[in-house]
């Protein structure tokens, strides 16, 4: 049994026992916080956590639990998708910051279209990613990751049309806001690093050095000092992002669901 239909469950059923939140957690030794979150959706406990609330309940969990092994939850196609865009944008997104570099230099090397395509999928194949882990925090919530990953999403489709406005018209360069977006894109950054670090009692040490690299790579850039610098960070941050994506790819449809009490 899935959320939001179990929290309804056990509120149905300590409901009908006449029993309040406080007398339910007396008789299965939990707390008040992880019963109150359970009920209202905000998070999917382990198996033994549902045992022991069903138990106290007298509800014959069982069933509920064989029928969920049997229609095992399978990854959505998007996840697979974004990994393959998280590699492509680490490529490309490598290839336009060289690029962008010597544009900004004003000595081109290349063509204004092949520098187009290069920036454009950079930004679409970024955005596939984040909307992979948009994916995710449906089946593992995390309030503060959902909201970072939507203001970037939107961060990419503005200055995505701020750099065509700029690239074939005459009302502005990209020199005259560079800094300005490379400060907010840190900003931005350090926000999805702060979503991630939500996650490090479930996932431990990956989730922690992602949070960390993420928020260091965006204070670098926020401020503008360490622009380059914030690459090493970067580049590590993207690596352990792909490689939590496929762990939470693999946990999906697994017998035992992540607890993800406070």
């Amino acid at each position: 049994m899935k959320q939001p239909e179990l929290g309804k469950k056990v509120s149905d059923l300590r409901k009908a026992k006449g029993l309040t939140q406080e007398e339910l957690v007396e008789k299965c030794n939990l707390n008040v916080r992880t019963i109150q979150r359970i009920e209202a959706g905000e998070v999917s406990p382990r198996t033994y956590t549902i045992k022991a609330i069903f138990e106290a309940l007298e509800y014959h969990w069982e069933k509920d639990s064989e029928m969920d092994s049997q229609s095992a939850e399978k990854p959505s196609p998007l996840l697979y998708i974004s990994i393959g865009a998280a590699i492509i944008y680490f490529f490309l997104s490598i290839l336009e910051i060289g690029m962008e570099q010597e544009f900004l230099g004003g000595e081109v090397s290349f063509s204004l279209i092949g520098y187009t395509l290069i920036k454009a999928g950079t930004y679409f194949f970024y955005i596939l990613f984040l909307l992979g882990w948009l994916k995710l925090t449906l089946r593992f919530p995390n309030r503060i990751l959902t909201i970072a990953l939507w203001v970037m999403v939107g961060a990419n489709v503005i200055w995505f049309i701020i750099d065509m406005i700029a690239l074939f018209t005459d009302v502005f360069s990209i020199g005259d806001y560079y800094m300005i977006k490379v400060s907010s894109f840190g900003f931005i950054f350090a926000f999805l690093g702060f979503g991630y670090l939500g996650y490090k009692k479930e996932f431990s040490s990956m989730a922690t050095i992602m949070g960390v690299l993420l928020i260091l790579a965006g204070v670098l850039m926020f401020t503008g000092i360490g622009v380059f610098l914030a690459l090493i960070p970067w580049t590590l941050a993207e690596i352990v992002q792909i490689g939590l994506m496929i762990y939470l790819i693999q946990k999906i449809g697994s017998k035992k669901t992540p607890d993800f009490t406070v």
